[in-house]
């Protein structure tokens, strides 16, 4: 079953059980997944898994930092609204790897380039994203790359 079909039996699940909250979540999600389909062109062939999980990553994240602004106003509420609604993105998405598996697979990329400084950063990040792929948030990766070329 593909991440798409997944999210479409858990909308009828959702429903069924009278959960609003949840239906509304993953009907979101569906229209993001729904508007990149047609934005591409491949709305009859549908988007690959590798896109369903870059698209929803990127939901997610902003899911983080609406609930980020929301603290700093004041709105507890509604950020815990935005990061209930992550948390529901991300039973879609791989286990995330720990900061510590993070680092050591940059170490293993900053090995295989010795004479690597700051100013190949952008390059040792790319790589390392390449070897994780979804599993490891971006931001954690351009972090530990930095803090280790530093």
């Amino acid at each position: 079953m593909t991440i798409k079909e997944h999210i479409d039996a858990d909308i009828k699940k959702a429903l069924l059980a009278g959960e609003k909250q949840l239906v509304t979540t993953l009907r979101g999600i569906k229209s993001a997944l729904l508007y990149v389909e047609v934005a591409e062109g491949s709305r009859e062939s549908g988007l690959s898994e590798e896109k369903v999980m870059q698209l929803l990553l990127k939901e997610a994240k902003k899911r983080q930092e609406s609930a980020d602004l929301y603290v700093k106003g004041g709105n507890s509420e509604r950020a815990q609204q935005e990061l209930d609604e992550k948390a529901v993105i991300e039973k879609y998405l791989p286990a995330q790897m720990s900061d510590e598996d993070i680092a050591k697979e940059v170490d293993v990329v900053l090995n295989s380039m010795p004479d690597a400084t700051i100013k190949d950063m952008g390059r040792v990040i790319g790589a390392v994203k390449a070897k994780v792929g979804a599993s490891a948030d971006g931001s954690k990766v351009a972090e530990l790359v930095k803090v280790r070329l530093s």
